[in-house]
């Protein structure tokens, strides 16, 4: 199985093999969209080989009151909310604790925001083929956000590219995104951290840190 020394490695290799993908190559504009954190180096390198803008995609999890890693929906950082209306009623969230949470990740977004907008100037995405980056798909909730946001941000083609998914990541996001670029699908999928040498975790100052590094080479 194919493992790579860390995430600036992950996304040169993830570089070349876009170069060779139709959708980026007969696309006219082309912005990378890093996912943090982790995604961030990846989509640095990726933007950087390829010449390109990077921008981030910010998405939160809306969480259930009593268990706050259930979604009941998400916001983005464009301030856009969706809500799991089966979700909501089976679980019998009120339209106060919904409130309450929206404001909140709102809030927690728009922090995130201004760190990212420190290093990383937004782009505008109308028309662009999109290239969303990950260091990796797991579940595939992350990856299907960020790429509605970019679908809804007014991107005409998005491509979802990590350097790691499942078999059958393009049966989890194929009606999500145009293209789905994968370099490693293990048949025994455990974790994203399997083909990587060095996967240390990263909080944001580090993440916007790694991005920059990966941008400058």
């Amino acid at each position: 199985m194919e493992v790579f020394a860390n995430r600036r490695e992950a996304g040169r290799r993830l570089a070349e093999q876009l170069r060779d993908e139709s959708s980026v190559i007969a696309a006219s504009r082309v912005v990378v969209l890093g996912i943090p954190r982790g995604g961030l180096p990846v989509g640095a390198e990726v933007a950087n080989r390829l010449g390109v803008p990077l921008d981030v995609a910010l998405v939160r999890s809306l969480r259930t009151p009593a268990n706050p890693e259930l979604g009941f929906g998400s916001v983005d950082a464009a301030g856009h909310v969706e809500i799991d209306e089966a979700m909501v009623e089976r679980l019998g969230i009120s339209q106060e604790q919904i409130d309450a949470e929206v404001a909140d990740r709102r809030a927690s977004l728009q922090q995130r925001l201004e760190l990212y907008r420190a290093a990383i100037e937004p782009v505008d995405l109308s028309d662009a083929c999109v290239v969303v980056v990950d260091d990796g798909i797991a579940t595939g909730g992350t990856a299907r956000k960020s790429c509605r946001y970019a679908r809804r941000a007014g991107a005409a083609h998005v491509v979802m590219a990590a350097p790691v998914a499942p078999p059958d990541v393009h049966e989890r996001l194929g009606d999500v995104v145009d293209d789905v670029v994968v370099l490693v699908t293990p048949p025994e999928f455990l974790a994203v951290a399997q083909v990587y040498e060095e996967y240390p975790t990263l909080d944001d100052a580090s993440a916007v840190a790694a991005a920059r590094l990966a941008a400058h080479g």
